[in-house]
């Protein structure tokens, strides 16, 4: 099956009031352990690459080997790019045959990332390419931020209001309580603002750094319009945990697929819960 867009899939994830997760890969392995995962759960997936994943495999790679693991899934597979901050590397991304792209113009003046939005959907729209944006500031969970500064990061439902009248994108992800990386404590999602956001914007709201999020809370946002649940720390961990465990039965093991093999184990265990959890399941 060739990629399918974005768009696609959050039509029918909005239609069945489910999000589809996004797994963030990196290697050959993580992309296995996200379609083994998907086909199991019987659940359309995302694949997503970050500035991270592309600098170290390659960005050929990584659209190769999805597009292989895509081919041969009986379910619906997106590639899409994770916080494409320039217009270049978005078009780079749309070249080599990304079905979806993400530009994260956040750190600009609404005006500023209207404007550069509309720049790649001109483009992306006239080659069936879906598009997420941001508003909003979500951080990492290692920034040392103050709580006026937290509440002024997060997405202002007006300004989200506008933005996507101004644009039309595909999805919008926004800034409610979550962060990047592995959280210290447990965050507090601002339901209220999702829910004031998800009334004035019509489009499928994006949920980032959801890796720790208790599921009750990711029950509830899932409740109130997140389509999209963008996962990448948890399935780091699981991946470290998996090798970990075969070193210390083991620690002369030198044979790569008997430690990788396990870590991609506990990798599709994780992916498979989220799905559950996502109710994406059973949704292919």
């Amino acid at each position: 099956m060739a990629f399918v867009t974005l768009k696609e899939l959050m039509d029918k994830a909005e239609a069945g009031k489910y999000a589809v997760g996004a797994f963030n890969c990196n290697n050959m392995e993580i992309i296995q352990a996200i379609i083994q995962a998907a086909e199991a759960e019987k659940s359309p997936v995302i694949v997503q690459a970050s500035q991270g994943a592309i600098k170290y495999a390659g960005l050929s790679y990584i659209v190769a080997m999805t597009r292989l693991a895509a081919e041969e899934a009986s379910v619906p597979v997106c590639l899409h790019l994770d916080h494409g901050t320039s217009f270049d590397q978005v078009m780079q991304c749309i070249r080599q045959g990304f079905s979806s792209v993400m530009i994260d113009g956040s750190k600009l003046e609404l005006e500023e990332n209207i404007k550069l939005t509309n720049r790649v959907l001109d483009v992306a729209r006239a080659v069936g390419v879906s598009v997420e944006a941001e508003l909003g500031k979500i951080g990492g969970t290692e920034d040392d931020i103050t709580v006026s500064e937290w509440e002024a990061s997060m997405t202002d439902p007006e300004e989200a209001k506008t933005f996507v009248e101004q644009t039309g994108v595909d999805a919008l992800a926004v800034a409610i309580g979550t962060a990047h990386g592995q959280y210290k404590g447990t965050p507090k999602l601002d339901f209220e603002r999702l829910a004031k956001i998800r009334e004035l914007v019509p489009v499928p709201i994006v949920l980032h750094g959801s890796s720790g999020v208790p599921d009750d809370a990711i029950r509830k946002a899932v409740e109130l319009g997140v389509r999209k649940i963008n996962i990448d720390t948890n399935i780091r961990e699981a991946f470290v945990k998996g090798v970990n465990e075969v070193l210390a039965k083991n620690p002369n093991e030198i044979d790569p697929r008997k430690i990788l093999g396990p870590a991609k184990e506990k990798m599709t265990e994780i992916i498979r819960e989220k799905i559950r959890l996502f109710g994406s399941g059973g949704k292919a």
